[in-house]
């Protein structure tokens, strides 16, 4: 999980670097940043009037070139950013779609049941053609749909019953707006009563039911008793513009953040005295400053704060944001993360696939689990000062440069999404690369295995999973009651055949018993060494012979941690053969003689005070049927048998997990034999 989370955090810097290269790139060819003012003289009539439809404001009694320009400076400064967007909103807003209603309910659903936005829809009578014809409402739908207004169409004919309780006998348009000033209130339906049927008469109706709802101040008492007061809303924003009406983003805004953001209109058109706007800091028309309090902020100063809907949205959002914008953000955020686990995962496609959709599933069910609990802290009332400082530290962090940056960048690859999906997979071939690279020395199998062959150990490791419980393989799990002989007969009983392996991790083997075996009145290479410094030549090969013994006990020690039986053991050739009369192993045989007989060639007595006391007294590997010599590793297996390192290590590895003498099995613990110790003077029988 932290290193999705490295990879997503590093893919965020990727991307916020990326933007200012773009940025210097459009410097390098045009010599203007985005934050560069434009003056609408040198702007043609059709982009001004693409700003002000961007902005909400009507243009229809301004016929000249001029008028329309100092309507644009009157709402506000115009920079490169703003003029690029707005024109590509235009060819954006070509593909707005409108909603058809079925009934009652899907008009209830989305209509009246809505708290945070406006509804146009077009009611369509029984038998009647509609009030606004196709060509006059698709352009309709096109121009309200800038300012986050929704339409629709209901057609009577689909549920009558409804509409004559409505009291909708003739064609009409509804147009839903909050009733209340808080946040999730009800809704109120109102009816078009013009007789101009024109988009512009229309889009003027609306604009004035949504400016209705803003607080407009007309002289400069009535300012400095509202600038003073203070009330429930901590966050306030003032338009001082020279306006009759405020442009319809704004107004649109009010509605969207009803309850949390307070919006209040300045009309300066008949003032004499500006001193008290001068002494509150606003010297210039128009103007958009926040109140919080934290101190006043004068949007438009930053990078991507442009008069637009988007923009503005966008930075009230992070100042004040609602419990569904926090959810929604992590929900983005989580599954982004999740949506690195194709690239990290190695191996089929299939399995990265398999892997993807697992994540998936567990990441957002641990959110959705998560967003519980803290729902309900939020409700609690003794909470409402830790709210209210988490907002206060949003709006230190959210008015600082750095944030304007990502807000920018955010509004950027938002309308890009093709440049945001192609970087992302960029940046997961780039993390797929690399991690190709950093596993194919480890585990070649994995990254070369193909579609089929991990369906097939996927299919093992689910029947194992069904058929074979895994116990826990480290340190030999505590003794249960299914250890003795009824797990071992029922795997007596069963076919063998039918019976399907279990696809058992092979990280036990690390944790089995290993040493050396030991002959008594051997001498120790050390000694043999001492002995033999006044002979040169063979002081010179003895050396050598230590020094390949502990290197081969190095390898073998790292092989055996790989998991790979390596190169075969070691063994000191000049060292004797001991083979022991005292063995406890069962009757074995091999050529007429017991696993782990006497040898009458030899007469050396093993060391058995270095064996584990758990482990069976033995001299013969039952694998390879040769006798143990002195300095060769042994293992030994839960059940107590002992076997070469090297030996075992190559049984259990090729998936047979169960000891070669009494197959009980390697990866579970078993109680230890009660056996005494063997006295020299016993005497084979």
């Amino acid at each position: 999980m932290w290193l999705k989370l490295f990879f997503l955090l590093l893919y965020f810097l990727v991307l916020f670097v990326l933007a200012r290269f773009f940025e210097a790139i459009v410097w390098y060819e045009t010599g203007i940043f985005a934050t560069q003012l434009v003056d609408p003289v040198a702007l043609s009539f059709k982009k001004l009037k693409t700003i002000l439809e961007c902005r909400g404001l009507g243009y229809s009694g301004l016929p000249e070139k001029k008028d329309v320009r100092e309507l644009v400076e009157k709402s506000g400064d115009l920079m490169e950013g703003e003029l690029y967007s707005a024109l590509k909103e235009e060819e954006a807003s070509e593909s707005v779609s409108s909603t058809n209603f079925s009934g009652e309910m899907h008009f209830y659903e989305l209509v009246e049941d809505t708290k945070d936005g406006i509804w146009l829809v077009q009611v369509i009578a029984n038998d009647r053609s509609p009030l606004v014809g196709k060509i006059h409402w698709e352009k309709m739908v096109k121009k309200v749909s800038r300012f986050g207004i929704r339409t629709g169409t209901f057609n009577c004919s689909s549920d009558p019953r409804y509409c004559r309780r409505r009291g909708w006998l003739r064609s009409t348009l509804i147009m839903s707006v909050p009733q209340t000033s808080t946040s999730k209130g009800k809704v109120m339906l109102k009816e078009y009563s013009g007789r101009k049927i024109e988009v512009e008469h229309i889009f003027k109706w609306i604009t004035a039911h949504a400016a209705s709802r803003i607080k407009t101040i007309y002289n400069a008492e009535h300012l400095k008793e509202e600038w003073n007061k203070s009330d429930q809303y901590w966050v306030k924003i003032y338009l001082f513009a020279n306006l009759d009406r405020p442009p319809a983003f704004f107004s649109a805004l009010s509605i969207k953040f009803t309850g949390r953001v307070e919006f209040i209109f300045v009309n300066v058109q008949n003032w004499d005295n500006m001193s008290y706007m001068t002494d509150i800091g606003v010297h210039h028309m128009p103007s958009y400053v926040l109140r919080t309090p934290e101190g006043i902020y004068r949007y438009g100063n930053h990078t991507g704060e442009f008069i637009s809907l988007q923009a503005m949205d966008s930075f009230l959002r992070s100042l004040q944001p609602e419990v569904n914008d926090l959810f929604v953000l992590s929900l983005v955020l989580v599954n982004l993360m999740a949506w690195m686990d194709l690239f990290i995962t190695q191996g089929a496609t299939i399995k990265r696939f398999v892997v993807l959709i697992s994540t998936l599933g567990t990441y957002n069910s641990l959110l959705i689990i998560s967003w519980l609990p803290v729902l309900g802290f939020l409700q609690l009332p003794y909470l409402d000062s830790f709210y209210e400082y988490s907002l206060k530290l949003l709006r230190y962090s959210n008015t600082t440069t750095l944030a304007s940056w990502v807000r920018a960048d955010w509004m950027f690859y938002s309308s890009h999404p093709a440049l945001f999906l192609s970087t992302y997979l960029g940046h997961g071939l780039l993390i797929d690369y690399f991690e190709k690279k950093r596993r194919r020395h480890n585990n070649n199998d994995e990254v070369n295995a193909n579609n089929l062959e991990w369906l097939s150990s996927l299919w093992d490791w689910y029947t194992s999973y069904l058929f074979h419980p895994i116990a826990s393989f480290q340190n030999f799990p505590v003794q249960s009651d299914w250890d003795e002989d009824p797990d071992l007969f029922l795997e007596r009983l069963a076919f063998p055949d039918l019976w399907l392996h279990p696809l058992i991790p092979t990280d036990y083997i690390k944790n089995l018993p290993m040493w050396r075996f030991k002959c008594l009145g051997v001498p120790s290479e050390e000694e043999m060494s001492d002995g033999s410094q006044d002979i040169e030549n063979d002081s010179d090969s003895e050396t050598t012979d230590t020094l390949s013994s502990e290197k081969a006990v190095i390898e073998d020690k790292q092989n055996m941690v790989h998991g790979s039986p390596g190169r075969a053991s070691h063994c000191d050739a000049e060292a004797c053969s001991c083979a022991n009369k005292y063995c406890q192993t069962g009757p074995y045989e091999r050529k007429g003689r017991l696993y782990g007989s006497y040898n009458t060639n030899e007469d050396m007595e093993p060391d058995w005070l270095t064996w584990p006391t758990d482990m069976l007294h033995c001299t013969e590997c039952v694998v390879c049927l040769e006798n143990f010599e002195n300095g060769c590793l042994l293992m030994g297996l839960p059940c107590g048998h002992v076997f070469h390192q090297n030996c075992i290590v190559m049984w259990l590895a090729g998936g047979r997990h169960c000891c070669p003498v009494c197959r009980w099995p390697s990866y579970k613990k078993k109680q230890p034999y009660a056996h005494h110790q063997p006295l020299s003077n016993d005497v084979p029988s």
